[in-house]
Formats: structure tokens, sequence, C-alpha cells
């Protein structure tokens, strides 16, 4: 690139760093190799000389208007697809050709044509070998200027339009030729055809293109036979004028600059839309995280609506202890029983058959309903989990055969997905109620014996309730045994009576009150630990999905940065 003002420098500048930003960005997020090819060869050529790359189908006479350019017949022409190879054309002391790669080959030619610029020639589209379109389509990215060539026997063909809304992706600035002019009988054809290719390729370039129509045959036999009448009847001095003149330096230098520009704004609307398509299909992975902590929720509420129910029948039997207490002590604290209360052994024994009675061992039945009630549900908790974790598995493996694809990360999140899901199955596999019911009711009586300050030992919940409420009562039931005065005592043993009822009460309220506070404090501890058994299962999968939805956001906030600089500098680009 020749010498540079300040405001060049500055804004060459700016592109290199916006430029090696965006590079930067896609390398981390799984750039296309053939948009890797794109950016990295705008970048490399921004410090090279100006190119025009010449396109069209084959046989619309792309060599030969090169060959008019330069002056010389250079390249091949012919009316089957000749050009088979890219072929770069700049300026050198002597004529070579050098083998580049199996597609390129490099001519250095001692024309004064070439000082300042570089041509590209490329396989003719609509051609047999759709091959040669592909290399074609894959050198437009490095143009800084598209010459393209439609012929006037056949001028913007379906093929030809859909090309150029290829280029018309890329940003390009495109200079419209029609070639073989010297087939058509009069000017009133040539500017029909003229009219024609302006509206439809105005449509399709989004503004007013820039045409020429010449005949690179005569234009080539006039500049070697010096026929003055011949290049003008060519009209191939326009184009070339505008070339070497209207392109001049300053426009060379923006249109070397939107080059870049352009494939960099592509590439950042494109992988802006390929992080928007991935943020859609984490959409799902989000959902299925929101339902199954919608369901461990719903799960937790439940269970406690239900506990409590169940926890009401068994303080029901403990009120029918107290109810029990209650007749005992009007039945026994009277003066009929006078000599009974005199013997502590015999009066709580009683109380042990009348109050007690059946009670614990109820209680041990409710508590080992609740039990296996929690058992149950915990297993189909599990149940629940892995069926919705396998379902939203089936619909990923369906929705990522025409995804857009997203490497690594559908890999692990396949596996931890996988991994999860046999997870889950083994432990519904080895799911033994009676052992994790007989662990919780262990658990259950420890929790009982230690609130009540007493050994667990070997003894079942029946018989911790049985100590509880014979330790309880046993300060009651013996009230009377102080002296043997206290029998004659007409008004000692109704208050006795009173005293003993009110403690009975307050000692069975209290076995109330700590027998079920144990239970659902321990209960709550079992539906809390069997919740983050699911939920250490499920993290890893959780902690993937929020991390490549942060790292999706932070990517399409550094596109959209480099964005709106790119357009920033587009701006400055336009308006010179």
């Amino acid at each position: 690139m020749p010498l540079l003002n300040k405001w060049q420098e500055e804004l060459l500048k700016d592109l290199r760093k916006v430029l090696n930003d965006l590079q930067l960005i896609l390398e981390g997020s799984g750039i296309e190799q053939e948009d890797r090819e794109a950016l990295k060869h705008s970048l490399q050529q921004i410090d090279d000389l100006f190119l025009i790359v010449v396109v069209g189908e084959f046989n619309s006479g792309k060599s030969a208007v090169i060959n008019a350019l330069l002056g010389q017949g250079i390249l091949e022409v012919g009316v089957t697809p000749t050009t088979t190879k890219i072929h770069l054309l700049r300026y050198g002391e002597r004529e070579e050709r050098k083998i580049l790669n199996e597609r390129q080959l490099l001519l250095t030619l001692p024309i004064e044509f070439l000082l300042n610029l570089s041509i590209v020639d490329t396989p003719g589209t609509n051609a047999i070998l759709r091959e040669h379109e592909i290399i074609t389509s894959r050198f437009i990215p490095r143009s800084d200027l598209v010459l393209f060539i439609t012929s006037a026997d056949r001028p913007l063909t379906e093929s030809e339009r859909q090309f150029l809304e290829h280029i018309r992706m890329w940003g390009k600035k495109v200079v419209l030729v029609i070639n073989k002019i010297d087939i058509l009988k009069s000017d009133s054809e040539r500017i029909q055809i003229e009219e024609f290719i302006q509206k439809n390729a105005q449509s399709l370039l989004g503004e007013n293109p820039v045409i020429f129509s010449v005949s690179a045959h005569l234009a080539l036999k006039a500049k070697q036979s010096h026929e003055a009448a011949l290049w003008e009847k060519s009209r191939f001095g326009s184009l070339e004028q505008y070339i070497q003149h209207t392109l001049d330096e300053m426009e060379r230098f923006r249109l070397k600059l939107l080059n870049p520009l352009g494939v960099g704004i592509l590439l950042t609307q494109k992988y802006h839309e390929v992080a928007s398509s991935r943020l859609q299909f984490l959409k799902s992975d989000f959902d299925l995280i929101d339902e199954i902590e919608a369901q461990l929720r719903l799960y937790r509420e439940d269970m406690q609506y239900h506990f409590t129910s169940r926890m009401a029948e068994v303080e029901n039997l403990l009120y029918e202890m107290e109810s029990r207490g209650q007749a005992f002590f009007e039945e026994t604290f009277r003066l009929g029983r006078v000599f009974d209360l005199l013997s502590k052994h015999r009066i709580q024994k009683e109380f042990e058959s009348q109050v007690v009675g059946d009670i614990p061992q109820r209680i041990e039945t409710k508590v080992g309903e609740i039990i296996h009630w929690l058992v149950d549900s915990d297993l189909r908790q599990w149940e629940t989990v892995s069926k919705h974790l396998r379902e939203r598995t089936q619909e990923h493996q369906r929705k990522m055969l025409g995804d857009v694809e997203m490497g690594r990360f559908y890999h692990d999140r396949q596996g931890l997905l996988d991994t999860i899901l046999r997870e889950t199955r083994r432990v519904i596999e080895t799911y033994d109620r009676t052992r994790e019911a007989k662990a919780i009711a262990e658990s259950a009586q420890t929790a009982v014996a230690t609130s009540a300050a007493l050994e667990a030992g070997a003894i079942g919940l029946g018989a911790l309730v049985t100590t509880i409420a014979t330790t309880a009562a046993a300060d009651v039931t013996g009230v009377l045994m102080a002296s043997f005065m206290a029998v004659i005592g007409l008004f000692i043993i109704p208050a006795r009576r009173r005293q003993g009822r009110t403690k009975l009460i307050e000692k069975i309220a209290s076995v109330r009150i700590q027998l079920a506070q144990s239970l659902q404090n321990h209960f709550k501890k079992e539906i809390d630990r069997s919740l983050e058994r699911l939920r250490e299962i499920i993290a890893p999968y959780t902690r993937l999905i929020r991390a490549e939805h942060e790292k999706i956001t932070d990517l399409q906030s550094e596109l959209q940065r480099c964005s709106q600089e790119m357009f920033r500098l587009k701006g400055i680009l336009e308006e010179r």
C-alpha cells in the first residue's frame, strides 16, 4: 500500500485492531475453516496491492477482458471452460509462472498496468465442473473490487443473479461489464440490455451499479493493431479509464479497507446468528433444569403437606393417651381406692396398662407407615427426574441433527446427561425399600431418643415412646406415697388428683411435642437429603449449561462491540 497520511494511518490502525479482536473472538467460538481463511486473508491483504477479482460464467469473456486490459493474449480463451485454476496476475521484472498450490497459479508480468494492482482470473461459474464454482466463490472475500462479466448474448442469467447475491453478502464493490457487444446489431440493443441489467442489478446489489458495455475481443485487437476506430468501437476505454484514473489512490484506499470491513461485518452477523441459535438450543436445557427444580419444589411442598397430616395421626394417639390418663386419675384417685394408692408399683402398673397400653405400638406402626411412604415417594421422585432427563435427551438428539454445530459443548453436554441418566438408573435399580426404611427408622429412633435424653440402644421406636411415657408418669403415679396420713385426708386426695392430672397433661404434651418435633426434624432432613442427592447428580449438567450460556452471551456482547466499531469505520470511509 502507498504511503499514507496520518488520517489513513489511524483508520488502518483501528481496522487492524478490530479485525484482530474479531479473529481472537471467533477462534474461541468454533469458527468454520472457510470463514477463518476469509478473515485471515483479509487481514493479510490490507498491506498488499489493490486486488481486482474477475468473475462470471464460463464463456462470458473473463479472460478476454483481462487480456484486453493487459494488451496481450496472456490468458487462454475459448467456448469451453478453459480456466480451471485461480490465476493471480502481478507485476514482475520478467514473465514467470509459479504454481502456488493445486488451485492457484501466479503469473508475474512486466506490464505497467499491474504496477499498482493485481488481477485474479477465476474459473467460470455455472460450469459442469462445480468445483470451479466453489473455488471462485471462496476467492470473493479476498477481492477489493469485483469485475462481474456477463455476456451480451445472455445477459444476467439466473445463475448470475444468484452469484451476485453471494457477492453482495460479502459487501463487495461490484463493477458490471457487459462483454461481446460487437455481436449486437445496434446501439438500441445495447441500451436495452444496459437498462435491463441496471434495473435487475440494482435490486440485487441494493445500489446503482457501475456498468460498462465493451467488446474485449475488439479492444485487444485494437491495442495490438493500434487502430483508433476499432478501439472506439470496442468502448473499452471507459472501463480502462475507470480502473486507472477514477479508482485513484484515495478511492483504492477506501475500497481496500472496505474489503476486510465487509468480511468482518458479515462474519459478526453470521456468528451473532449462530450464537442466537445456540441460545435457542440452550433454552430447552434451561427449561429442563427449571422443570426439574419446579418438580423438586413441588415434591418438597407436597411431602411437607402430607407429612403434616400423617404426623397428626401420631399426635392423635398421644391425645388419646392424654384422655386415657385423665380418665385414669378420675377413676383411681378417690377415697374408694385409698389402699390401692398406697402401692406405687400397683398404680404404676395400672397406668402403663390403662393409659399407655398399645399406644407405643400404634405409634410405631404409624411412624413405619410414614417411613414407607417417604421411601416410596423418594423413589418415585427419582423415577420422575430420570424420565424428564431421558425424554429431553432424546429430543436434543433429534434437534442436533439439523442444528448449528456447537463442537465440544455438544459432546460434554451429552456425556453429562448420559452420566446422570446412568446414575439415576443405578439409584432406582439398586433402591432397596426395606434397607432404606430400616435405616430411616433407626435414624428416627436415635433422633427421638437423643431429644428425650435417653439411650437408644437396640430398642425400637415404640419402646422408646413407652420409656418416655412411663418415665414422665413416674412422678405422677407416686404422688400419694408421701405418708400414710395422706390416705385419710378427705381434701388431699382430690387435690392430688387435680395435681396428678395436670402433671400428666403437661408430661404427655411434652412427649407429644418432643416426639412430633423430633420426627418432624428428622423427616425434613431425610427429604432434604434426597433432594440434595438429586441436585448433586444434576449439578455438573446445570453448571455446564449456565457456563455455556454465559460464554455465548459474552460472545454476543464481544461481537456487538466489534460490529459497532466496524460500522463506525465503514461510515467514515463511505463519507469520503
